[in-house]
């Protein structure tokens, strides 16, 4: 086995060079993810503008699905892309990347709504994700590949380590944006248009991320294979056609999956659940997110930093244990200090839905044309919609489901066969009703801004971002450590982004979906719960530590 000599200087303090690579990469990633995110972040904005042909539950599940199909593409761009970068070189890659993410962003904020051109609009906002989605598959890789080949042995945990607090730092960013804008306008004209600056200003960061890049260097680890024409004429083949399969399936069930999961839970849908779930406002939920984000970014570092000293391979595993056990006491946590008033309401005075459960759907339509019409249909929606936990009494077969709430029943309505104005009619009718009789039960409209308790709220928060640095601060030093220099960027990205893309992307999707379907607003836990167990215990079992691994063989 031949060893090719890099450029890098021995392990030791951070060299002007070192410094330039880890700051050029990370800024350009950090863009990158801000452009991703402000769909995540604007969701709810997002449901209304592009789906409003749909109800207003389905319509976010749909916004949510608009949002999960850019994570659903990006496998593919890391094998595009991936095999690009082992093929012409990582630099040149990820210049291609971050320019069609930029693009893509751009043209989210320029195009009409669904009200201006009807079902075109959701057609190429879903387009445009997957053009994300293919550039994200293809800029991780080349970043966490790019840094890693720059680094001295001993410290490719704590180089890679800057690349990891991107995807934070790129929704804090997007966070911050939004907060300015939607403060500057006000709630009001940043819902009808000022919802779209955010978007257009990736223009800007896309020509300083570009700027930025050309200035970079190739990867000397590459150059030397390159000049020695050891490179891969067949990187995917390679990668997932041989015994290195083997390694990406382990890398994926016991490493990406459960980081991916750990990720989402910490960040995206905590801040869905408190929005969705809890009725806290927009803003403060915004800025009680980016405060933990601001706290917790640091330990990307640490975790990184520690890494080099401990290995990367046991700082996951403890990590994905951890989150698994303690994600059901701190939601329900964020419930107790965000929205008490939910929290007693339903112990006081538990929503019951008597209905026949023949009658009762999953509410989940993928053409946007089904009319939900029996009454169990109608009743479990609209709790669904006022974020009220409910369970489901069975009654006999043709019975009209009604609502029981602190002492009240309130009468459901069969809804097939109304015409227009009677079905508006009936429905504002028993809307009205429920609304009372849940006011009446103590169920709050929204969360009280008196009664959150912000530093609670901040710490678990905050926990877990720890959680989600515990496993992603060391994720991309193992990655790179688990595959030779020839095929490393395209093997180290397709495990990292199906299970980011995969498992990760869809968790809100999916976790929403369970929710509305049970009434149990900690019911969506379990997804991430069973895949960060299984990554426990595929990834201690089988996957080795490489903290040791020399990656210049």
């Amino acid at each position: 086995m031949s060893t090719i000599t890099a450029s890098s200087p021995p392990a030791g303090a951070l060299t002007q060079g070192h410094k330039k690579v880890i700051f050029a990469s990370s800024l350009g990633t950090v863009f990158e993810w801000y452009d991703f995110y402000l769909y995540g972040s604007l969701a709810a904005i997002i449901a209304k503008q592009f789906f409003s042909g749909l109800n207003e539950t389905s319509a976010f599940i749909f916004a949510l699905l608009a949002f999960a199909a850019g994570f659903a593409v990006r496998p593919f761009g890391a094998i595009v892309f991936g095999r690009l970068g082992d093929i012409v070189g990582r630099k040149y890659t990820f210049l291609v990347t971050i320019v069609i993410m930029g693009l893509s962003t751009f043209l989210v904020g320029v195009l009409p709504s669904y009200a201006s051109i009807g079902f075109a609009a959701p057609a190429i906002l879903i387009a445009l994700r997957l053009l994300q989605g293919l550039a994200l598959g293809g800029e991780y890789g080349g970043a966490a590949t790019y840094v890693a080949e720059h680094a001295p042995n001993g410290k490719r945990g704590l180089y890679t380590s800057f690349i990891q607090t991107t995807a934070t730092i790129g929704l804090f960013l997007s966070l911050l944006v939004i907060l300015g804008v939607r403060t500057y306008l006000g709630t009001e004209a940043f819902e009808a248009w000022g919802w779209r600056i955010p978007f257009l200003l990736s223009i800007v960061l896309l020509g300083v991320s570009v700027w930025i890049r050309m200035q970079l260097h190739e990867s000397p680890l590459f150059q030397q294979m390159k000049a020695e024409g050891k490179t891969s004429k067949a990187p995917i083949t390679e990668s997932f056609f041989s015994k290195n399969g083997k390694i990406v399936l382990l890398a994926l069930l016991g490493a990406t999956a459960g980081q991916a999961v750990v990720w989402y839970t910490g960040q995206f849908y905590a801040m869905f659940f408190l929005s969705q779930s809890l009725k806290v406002d927009a803003t403060t939920t915004w800025l009680m997110i980016a405060t933990a984000l601001a706290l917790g970014t640091p330990f990307f570092i640490f975790f990184g930093w520690l890494s080099d000293r401990i290995g990367r391979k046991w700082i996951i595993m403890v990590g994905c244990l951890v989150a698994a056990l303690t994600y059901m006491p701190l939601f329900k946590a964020l419930t107790h200090y965000a929205n008490p008033a939910v929290e007693e309401a339903r112990s006081s005075a538990p929503a019951v839905v008597h209905a026949d459960p023949a009658t009762c759907s999953f509410q989940f339509d993928p053409v946007g044309k089904k009319k939900f019409t029996n009454s169990c249909d109608i009743a479990t929606a609209a709790l669904a919609k006022a974020g009220i936990p409910y369970t489901i009494e069975p009654v006999a077969a043709g019975t009209v489901a009604r609502v029981s709430v602190g002492g009240t029943d309130v009468a459901s309505y069969e809804g097939a066969g109304l015409a227009g104005d009677d079905a508006k009619a009936k429905g504002e009718a028993f809307g009205k009703e429920l609304k009372a009789a849940l006011t009446s039960a103590g169920y709050p409209e929204k969360a009280d801004p008196a009664r959150i308790n912000k530093p609670m709220v901040v710490a678990i928060l905050t926990l877990l971002v720890i959680y989600v640095t515990m496993v992603y601060g060391p994720i991309a030093a193992w990655l790179v450590e688990l595959f030779p220099t020839r095929i490393r960027y395209t093997s180290m990205s397709l495990p990292y982004h199906i299970g980011n893309g995969w498992f990760g992307g869809f968790l809100p999707t999916i976790a929403f979906a369970l929710v509305a379907a049970t009434g149990n607003i900690y019911y969506g836990l379990w997804y991430p719960i069973v895949i960060a167990l299984m990554t426990f215990v595929i990834g201690a079992l089988f996957l080795r530590e490489t903290k040791d691994v020399d990656i210049t063989q």
